[in-house]
């Protein structure tokens, strides 16, 4: 079973910008499809990005396009998430996970990790 980490977060400014990164532990990494989740104080956790396990293909949620890049390091077992243009409604806890292609981690993600607080101050 994939055990993910993340870390990166932090407080930051409007417009600013920060990287997030999801480490991985277990051989069978690579074959993974990895997904960026986020959840702020009372709302329902949302879909952010995600990746194939070959890092060529990804999607993105509209509000995030053109700001948030998914991107993956199999030889370093780690997704990384840029982000850029921060905005305060991006506040929120930030959680990787994974799935077998695209579609299943957008749906139906697993093995959460323990997620990573981002905060953009106005």
């Amino acid at each position: 079973q994939v055990q993910l980490v993340e870390s990166g977060g932090g407080l930051v400014q409007n417009g600013g910008s920060l990287r997030l990164s999801c480490a991985a532990s277990g051989r069978t990494f690579n074959y993974y499809a990895m997904g960026w989740f986020r959840q702020a104080p009372g709302k329902e956790r949302e879909f952010v990005a995600a990746i194939g396990w070959r890092g060529r293909s990804t999607a993105y949620a509209d509000s995030v396009k053109g700001r948030f890049t998914i991107s993956r390091d199999n030889a370093k077992n780690t997704v990384y998430l840029q982000m850029n243009s921060l905005k305060p409604e991006d506040t929120a806890v930030y959680y990787c996970a994974v799935g077998t292609s695209i579609a299943i981690v957008t749906t139906t993600p697993s093995n959460w990790g323990q997620g990573t607080q981002v905060t953009v101050s106005s």
